[in-house]
């Protein structure tokens, strides 16, 4: 019998919850995130997570370089999540790759991916379901529930989030926010 998977999942579990209970509220970026490589994260090289955040399905956890993610944010990995580089995550987002079939004789989970294009912006508040793809460039509006796909240089806000207008920055910017003790 190979015991390899189960160890392997056992182990990503395992660094799932003691950073979700006690490493994410350390305040040491560095650590935060050497913590998640190990236990099967891909982050880049200059990127941020905040104080108080939460991870799940680290294997499927990518993140690019130049990412910045506050605080509280939810990153549920379980469907896959995908991060290009030069990303912003305000505080408090929620990105949830997996919910239930109500409809299911087993409440049966469902899993999606999620893909966040370079250079999006995801303010404040907002929840991003599975199966959903944020263009490069695009920014979701504070407290907005994104259900499908968002468009390059989109801004869409809302509930459910619907295209607003399309955003026209050059996006030469990497977002390198690391402040200390955060």
């Amino acid at each position: 019998m190979n015991s390899a998977p189960y160890s392997s999942a056992r182990k990503e579990q395992l660094g799932e919850r003691v950073f979700n209970f006690l490493v994410t509220h350390i305040p040491s970026h560095t650590l935060r995130q050497g913590w998640l490589r190990f236990f099967g994260a891909t982050i880049g090289t200059g990127s941020s997570i905040m104080l108080g955040s939460t991870a799940f399905g680290l294997r499927r956890l990518v993140i690019g370089n130049n990412v910045s993610i506050g605080s509280s944010v939810l990153l549920d990995a379980r469907g896959g999540l995908l991060i290009d580089d030069d990303v912003v995550i305000a505080s408090d987002v929620h990105i949830i790759t997996a919910d239930h079939d109500v409809d299911s004789d087993d409440f049966g989970v469902r899993l999606g991916p999620v893909h966040v294009g370079h250079h999006a912006w995801i303010a404040s508040r907002a929840t991003v379901l599975r199966d959903v793809e944020i263009g490069a460039g695009a920014v979701i509006g504070a407290a907005s529930l994104v259900r499908r796909d968002v468009g390059e240089m989109e801004i869409a806000a809302g509930v459910p989030a619907t295209a607003l207008g399309k955003r026209t920055s050059a996006l030469d910017y990497h977002p390198t926010f690391r402040p200390l003790l955060y």
